[in-house]
């Protein structure tokens, strides 16, 4: 279990709304919608601060990727792999 320090903010009256009953749908206290929120929130804004460096793509032989293989279009990908 994670240490908790009491502390006062001020929130907006609608948010405060929003998550009381959200609280109360998930069965849970209002204290860990705010923390799941914020934890939420600081892991979505980490992610866009930190650069995005791209992992190497590991082949094996010598003969790379097929004709009409673009790893950076998913849709295409897909139907080369259905034989589409």
């Amino acid at each position: 279990m994670h240490q908790c320090m009491r502390t006062t903010i001020s929130l907006q009256d609608n948010l405060l709304e929003r998550a009381k009953e959200q609280a109360l749908r998930r069965k849970c206290t209002l204290s860990d919608v705010v923390n799941d929120a914020l934890r939420y929130r600081l892991a979505e804004s980490r992610a866009q601060t930190e650069p995005h460096v791209e992992a190497p793509l590991k082949t094996y032989g010598n003969a790379g990727l097929q004709p009409g293989v673009d790893l950076h279009n998913s849709a295409s990908l897909r139907d080369l792999m259905e034989g589409r």
